[in-house]
């Protein structure tokens, strides 16, 4: 007879049931026995990606910046709690202005969005540059920003693991597609896995509270997310 896997010690599986807050649903992926490695991105759900980040558990962060304010992005708080690195906020939308109006000069037909380098030591920042004369990321940004953040990945294992924001719910640097509002969490992940990332991303905190939609860890996602929607069983 098969027994039961608890979760906790005690009585706290009886404790933790019920509705929470912010909780997932998280479904299994593909069981499929073939795979090999860097097929897949991996979203680490319910997270706490400064931690992980001041944890060490990565060497570089893919995020976003601008040549106005950072205040309220993870770039700023990354500078702040790294206790090793010596940029500050200040710092880094300054380096954002100055190579912004360099490139204006110099480059202004080069294809937009540029990524920035901020070495904190600890772990390297690859800064996707928020286009000058926007207020927002386009998809079609991220799609050109990632595939250059690809290209610097590829065969540096030092750079190696990586992780990136998601750039949905962000105050700084918002995404928002060519309807002008905010893409879906699968089509950002598409975006990156086009252009050829396959490091982890770290959804935004409000998605934590999608408990009555299954959400998976890894993409692609399997194929019958897609049977589903095209209403076969």
């Amino acid at each position: 007879m098969s027994s039961q896997i608890k979760l906790y010690d005690g009585d706290a599986d009886d404790l933790m049931s019920g509705d929470h807050a912010e909780q997932v649903s998280l479904l299994p992926g593909d069981p499929s026995p073939g795979f090999s490695a860097g097929e897949r991105i991996r979203v680490p759900w319910g997270q706490d990606m400064l931690r992980d980040m001041l944890d060490g558990r990565y060497r570089a962060v893919v995020c976003g910046v601008n040549d106005e304010d950072n205040s309220h992005g993870i770039i700023a708080q990354l500078v702040h709690l790294v206790t090793s690195s010596q940029w500050t906020q200040q710092t880094v939308t300054n380096y954002a202005k100055v190579f912004q109006e360099s490139v204006s000069v110099h480059a202004a037909h080069d294809h937009e969005p540029y990524v920035l380098k901020y070495d904190l030591d600890s772990i390297l920042i690859l800064a996707l540059l928020r286009p000058k004369g926007q207020d927002h990321f386009t998809t079609a940004d991220l799609a050109r920003g990632f595939s250059t953040v690809s290209k610097m990945l590829k065969g540096r294992r030092d750079r190696l693991p990586v992780a990136s924001v998601s750039f949905l719910g962000a105050r700084s640097n918002r995404l928002l597609d060519e309807n002008g509002k905010e893409p879906s969490f699968e089509s950002v992940l598409r975006t990156m896995y086009q252009a050829g990332y396959r490091g982890d991303v770290y959804p935004a905190p409000t998605l934590w509270s999608k408990g009555d939609v299954g959400v998976f860890a890894t993409y692609p996602f399997p194929e019958g997310v897609q049977r589903m929607r095209e209403g076969s069983s």
